[in-house]
């Protein structure tokens, strides 16, 4: 199966690394440090600690250092508040100029168990809202993305980059069709709401949630 970019980019699973074995691309300097932007993170991590993950990439030297692609400003924090480890998102290619290029921000379904693990641990609907700049409905919408997604489905598209519309047509499907339709997906490196709604359209009544002819 061919893959896009953008698909592969990233390894599907979170790891806990120490901050110490990160290498940084830059410096903060304190200009920086004064800025609105740098206390607005300094303040969300004060309150809900670290919900969007660090992305990094292993360096091949005998030490096993990963390279800090994004993220400079919370590890930075973490680090001068005596913090040791945090979640990291491994990329698979070492170019941080590419990475803010391909990806604006996690895969959807990423962004769905963040949210979901930030609740779990007692964080507020409305204190992740502010914390990633978005409306509180933005994220009860992800915290229910994947609510009728089978749990293989949810494999098949845990780091791409799919069209949240998508979700809702697949909703529509049995199980079974799911997963046949998101492999279609990944074949063709097509995560759109139109191409989700046109797999849909050939969905025999059977494989469908509800019968499209009452």
């Amino acid at each position: 199966m061919s893959q896009g970019p953008v698909s592969c980019a990233f390894e599907p699973n979170l790891v806990l690394l120490p901050l110490s074995s990160l290498l940084p691309l830059g410096q903060v300097t304190d200009i920086v440090k004064q800025s609105p932007r740098y206390r607005c993170i300094a303040e969300s991590l004060e309150e809900i600690g670290l919900v969007e993950p660090l992305v990094v990439y292993r360096k091949p030297d005998r030490r096993g250092r990963y390279l800090l692609l994004d993220g400079l400003l919370r590890w930075t924090i973490m680090r001068e508040r005596g913090q040791t480890e945090a979640e990291c998102l491994l990329a698979k290619e070492d170019e941080a100029f590419t990475y803010n290029k391909r990806v604006n921000r996690l895969a959807l379904v990423q962004e769905h168990f963040m949210i979901v693990r930030a609740i779990e641990r007692g964080v507020s609907e409305e204190k992740l809202a502010k914390a990633l700049g978005v409306n509180i409905e933005h994220i009860r919408r992800r915290r229910k993305l994947l609510h009728g997604i089978c749990e293989e489905a949810v494999g098949l598209l845990r780091d791409k980059v799919v069209n949240p519309v998508t979700f809702n047509v697949l909703r529509k499907m049995k199980a079974v069709r799911q997963v046949e339709a998101c492999q279609l997906m990944v074949s063709a490196s097509n995560y759109s709401s139109s191409y989700a709604k046109a797999l849909l359209s050939a969905t025999k009544d059977a494989d469908r949630a509800r019968s499209a002819h009452p």
